[in-house]
């Protein structure tokens, strides 16, 4: 299994010089099997140049949508697959409160973009599981959903695939001021043993209570779930888009402060456009 950031921003693209060593683009990860799968985890602005890459490949592609919100969203009409005459496209919506799976395609509709859904060569399918069904496979890899707590929900999700497991939750408010659709107990159940969790880090304690309810975690709590699941790495996802490399750096360092008092093994790093980890 080979993983790869294409974009790694919340909320919003952030160009701009003091943005280029993490990266401006929205969320987007890449993961390749070793029997040639390709799975995506969301399609923000990052998608853009990951499909420069998979557009010279022939294969189905498998996109994984954790929710409907534009920065999870707004590449997908510039992926360059969705273009190729027959290319298979196949995409998971994630499970939002308001059943909406097509949003995706939906935003190339009327005013909103001058290329229609319609006018779109590959062949794209919506693949809508059972409300119950959590689990699924995709090639060779076992695919585990679970809900996340962000204003109109949508999904977390774990691969596990090749002798690695790695969790991706993002957009995830471990502990909401609303009803919570999941309890920080069952996320940590949920990641158990991963390999890696990407897990949403976009504020700070420090920018609470301001920010209470706003759909996001604060890095510290970030770490205690990495630390409850005894995952072997955390990734720090979802930067705020207010926050410049030098911010992210003092981020990073502030949690390996909780690392070091807490004797933990943890290894704790922000993700980065273009990083790769390989998992063997």
């Amino acid at each position: 299994m080979r993983l790869t950031f294409y974009g790694v921003r919340g909320s919003i693209p952030t160009p701009g010089a003091a943005y280029v060593r993490y990266g401006g683009n929205t969320a987007c990860v890449h993961i390749e099997l070793e029997d040639g799968t390709d799975i995506i985890l969301d399609s923000g602005t990052g998608i853009r140049l990951l499909g420069d890459r998979l557009v010279k490949k022939t294969s189905p592609i498998n996109l994984l949508l954790s929710h409907n919100h534009w920065d999870h969203i707004q590449g997908f009409p510039f992926f360059a697959p969705i273009y190729q005459e027959s290319r298979e496209i196949n995409i998971y919506p994630g499970q939002t409160s308001l059943d909406e799976p097509a949003q995706i395609l939906n935003q190339m509709e009327g005013s909103l973009f001058p290329v229609p859904k319609s006018a779109l060569k590959s062949t794209i399918t919506l693949v809508e599981l059972p409300p119950a069904q959590s689990t699924f496979t995709v090639g060779s890899a076992t695919i585990t959903r679970l809900a996340m707590n962000h204003p109109g929900s949508g999904s977390a999700y774990c691969i596990e695939a090749d002798g690695a497991k790695v969790a991706y939750i993002t957009d995830n408010e471990l502990y909401p001021p609303y009803k919570k659709e999941t309890d920080f107990i069952d996320f940590a159940k949920f990641a158990q043993g991963a390999d890696l969790l990407i897990h949403d880090a976009q504020y700070m304690l420090s920018d609470m209570p301001a920010k209470n309810g706003w759909g996001h975690s604060v890095a510290e709590e970030a770490v205690k779930l990495a630390m409850a699941c005894d995952a072997k790495q955390l990734a720090l996802y979802s930067h705020d888009p207010e926050r410049t490399d030098n911010d992210i750096d003092d981020v990073v360092n502030h949690c390996n402060e909780y690392v070091t008092v807490a004797e933990s093994t943890l290894s704790i790093f922000a993700s980065s456009e273009g990083q790769t980890l390989d998992f063997s």
